[in-house]
């Protein structure tokens, strides 16, 4: 998942689902709700430590960190982004493809019904990854929305939370907000991204214990559209934010047969295929 939120266009809620540890994740930012604020008020320690998935937390946390310290300093992945883009995104897609058939053999049936909902999840995923940037106000309640997108963003499947930002220019301010430690910004940034995460998790929640396989039509359908950026050969445009590249924008092209990279990048996608049926497998088989 850290290594996910590295790469522009994926998203560390894409990287979960493949893991099959997305449900856990919704259950586990759940566990902090309003029995465990009150156990914080009361000073009521015992409820405090063992109300929330710290079991599951703590080490998928150290998982992220230790992943975003690997990715940039030992292996530095946005330095590959940039060098080898073809390649990177190449191990993604094929990544992002198994994980869709994988989706599919969740599904019990499928109707005409079953066909509109994806059909809806692929057009609203298109839509959002085709977006432009647009001006937009920087009043404390927009930076607020703009909290609560960008992290439910971030643990939906499909799309990305920075890309998100971006599109609604704030990515530059919140990172700027960062190193100045602009407390005017930070504070109604962090709290619309509590308020998103703790509210959009549980209706995520909700839809997976009461509409399953629709919701899993509609996630199916978002991912299905993320393979629009995530194909290996675009014209990508970029801006520059904070001395950095980001990707705005991307269209997928065809690679012509004398592509020097054509026969790597094919190898990387069928890796990205085969890691996840492995995992998959493995889960399985640990399940049963």
């Amino acid at each position: 998942m850290g290594m996910a939120d590295l790469v522009p266009g994926v998203s560390g809620g894409t990287m979960a689902f493949i893991l099959g540890i997305y449900e856990k994740l919704l259950a586990a930012i759940r566990s902090f709700d309003a029995k465990w604020i009150k156990a914080c008020i009361t000073l009521d320690v015992k409820a405090a430590i063992q109300r929330p998935h710290f079991n599951f937390i703590l080490p998928l946390l150290a998982g992220l960190l230790l992943a975003v310290w690997f990715f940039t300093h030992v292996i530095p992945l946005p330095e590959l982004i940039r060098d080898y883009p073809e390649h990177v995104y190449g191990l993604f897609f094929g990544l992002i493809l198994a994980s869709i058939y994988v989706l599919i053999q969740e599904l019990k049936g499928f109707n005409t019904g079953d066909a509109v909902t994806l059909v809806i999840g692929t057009l609203g995923g298109l839509i959002i990854v085709n977006l432009v940037p647009v001006e937009t106000p920087d009043a404390a309640w927009f930076i607020f929305l703009s909290g609560a997108i960008a992290i439910c963003a971030m643990i939906l499947p499909g799309v990305s939370g920075s890309f998100l930002l971006l599109l609604l220019k704030k990515y530059s301010t919140i990172i700027m907000a960062v190193g100045e430690l602009n407390l005017s910004i930070l504070i109604p940034f962090i709290l619309g991204a509590i308020t998103g995460l703790a509210s959009f998790s549980r209706l995520l929640g909700y839809l997976l214990e009461q509409f399953y396989q629709r919701t899993l039509l509609v996630i199916k359908g978002v991912l299905l559209a993320s393979l629009w950026i995530l194909w290996p050969y675009q014209s990508r445009q970029y801006e520059v934010v904070a001395g950095k590249q980001k990707l705005i924008g991307s269209t997928p092209e065809l690679p012509g047969w004398s592509t020097d990279s054509l026969p790597f990048v094919a190898g990387l996608i069928l890796l990205g295929l085969v890691l996840v049926l492995v995992i998959h497998h493995m889960a399985n088989k640990k399940v049963n």
